[in-house]
């Protein structure tokens, strides 16, 4: 199962390209395993990042959005996304474009390295995927959000930065979540 998620990291990697691991992936790095079918992946894109990401996933290996969507999408301020796909297992990459989004940028910036099998892989901090697994229950309502958070806390323990990460969570609205989190 790791190589199909380094199918993807290694590539960017070798590519250069400023990218963070998150979701359910970082979720169970942090916390316990699950099913999961795809990677999410954060990062940083430019013109010329842009290049290197369509040339490390070549048409005959991959479904990579085009050139212009991706560029499409890397110019939004917040919430660009596109998909790369491995043609011959399905296995997908969830790509979400930082922009501005000043918590995608957060992460990024408290990236990590952390061992992955017989890899490295960059991950985003705990804190960033408790917040956004946050928003995503906020959103979907998704008990696996929450047990994901529970689980990487059980985990993690002190190694979460509680006060960075109630921060995050005051200035993002997300309390009554927070709470529900808590009450189990």
């Amino acid at each position: 199962m790791n190589d199909l998620f380094t199918l993807f990291t290694s590539r960017l990697d070798a590519a250069g390209i400023e990218t963070v691991v998150t979701g359910s992936v970082a979720a169970m790095l942090y916390g316990e395993p699950r099913l999961t079918h795809d990677i999410d992946l954060v990062m940083l894109l430019d013109d010329s990042s842009i290049e290197a990401l369509v040339r490390a996933f070549p048409d005959e290996e991959f479904y990579c959005a085009p050139t212009d969507v991706i560029r499409v999408e890397a110019r939004r301020p917040q919430r660009g996304h596109f998909n790369i796909i491995h043609h011959e297992t399905g296995f997908k990459a969830d790509v979400y474009v930082a922009g501005q989004d000043p918590l995608h940028r957060w992460a990024l910036a408290k990236r990590r390295r952390v061992p992955f099998g017989d890899a490295m892989i960059t991950v985003a901090p705990p804190e960033y995927v408790i917040v956004r697994k946050l928003e995503y229950y906020r959103e979907g309502r998704s008990a696996k959000h929450l047990q994901d958070i529970r689980g990487m806390l059980r985990s993690q323990g002190d190694r979460v930065d509680r006060a960075e990460l109630e921060s995050k969570v005051n200035q993002l609205g997300l309390q009554a979540e927070w709470a529900e989190v808590a009450a189990s």
